[in-house]
């Protein structure tokens, strides 16, 4: 590592504040007030007086006392106002998303699609910041996926699971490039083999953050929604590929469509079958796409 890497890395410990402290100082009711505030406003930096106005505390000093609290950590100032820094939209999206604050009931509701193992229908519930998809006569699992509360906030069933398909293709995709989608750290990701897993596979990909332990798995093809070769398949049948939910794609949720070719080093293909034709797409342990190939299957 060169010396500028090393003087970067102290800087950067230097610069951390210790976490008990830090959710300490957010953890007054005006204080997030304040941090609401600044999130609303259409245009920031906001002026000090601006700023008291919308909070609406009649101490002035109370006021400041507080707002300075948040400065440097949570907010910036500057010639022209005050301003979030990204620790406080951070904090302001925590308490909108309900991670924290909501613990929804919801029933369980029917979602589009059949069963890839038996054919039966399809069915979504929620518990515990998960949100699952089950078939209702075998069981099958058709993914497991972390699922904010605030996503369940004046939707229809039909936009729940329509934004639930969003956030698992988005997920997947940062983990798939080595992106951590909690903090942005660098994703370690693997091929296992065996051993329990509530995806209902034997062989899947696993990703977890070096950073903070963030985990989060799938069947092999899921990783491949993202792939322009894939997406380039599904155009040539007249078919945008973003308008199919991930769970209706047997390929994106069973494992036997998946096949091992190696372990020393991984190679595994997945097989996308479409109308007489199928694809093959062969990836690395890394999952990246090293080969990809059309065959028709008429005749």
């Amino acid at each position: 590592m060169s010396r500028a890497s090393d003087e970067a890395g102290e800087e950067s410990d230097a610069a951390e504040v210790d976490p008990a402290e830090a959710f300490g100082v957010v953890a007054n009711e005006t204080r997030l007030d304040i941090l609401e505030a600044l999130w609303r406003a259409e245009d920031r930096p906001v002026s000090f007086s601006a700023l008291h106005d919308d909070v609406a505390m009649r101490d002035s000093a109370q006021f400041n006392y507080h707002l300075q609290q948040l400065t440097d950590q949570f907010v910036v100032k500057t010639e022209a106002g005050y301003d979030l820094r990204h620790a406080g939209a951070q904090v302001v999206r925590a308490v909108r998303a309900g991670t924290f604050t909501r613990q929804p009931d919801v029933d369980p509701f029917e979602v589009e699609g059949a069963c890839t193992r038996c054919g039966g229908g399809l069915q979504a519930r929620y518990a515990d910041e998960q949100f699952r998809i089950d078939c209702v006569d075998c069981g099958k699992s058709h993914g497991e996926y972390e699922f904010p509360p605030g996503g369940l906030v004046d939707r229809t069933n039909e936009e729940v699971a329509t934004a639930f398909d969003e956030r698992v293709r988005h997920l997947h995709c940062l983990a798939a490039d080595g992106v951590c989608p909690s903090c942005a750290g660098r994703i370690h990701t693997e091929i296992v083999r065996g051993g329990d897993c509530c995806l209902d596979v034997a062989l899947r990909a696993e990703h977890v953050c070096e950073r903070c332990r963030n985990e989060l798995c799938s069947p092999v093809g899921l990783v491949l929604l993202d792939e322009s070769v894939v997406s380039a398949f599904y155009d040539d049948h007249g078919i945008d590929l973003s308008d199919r939910r991930y769970w209706t794609l047997p390929w994106c949720v069973d494992d036997e469509y998946t096949t091992v070719d190696a372990v020393d080093p991984w190679r595994v293909t997945v097989e996308i079958p479409l109308a007489d034709d199928r694809l093959t797409v062969t990836l690395d342990g890394d999952l990246d796409v090293v080969d990809s190939e059309c065959h028709s299957c008429e005749g």
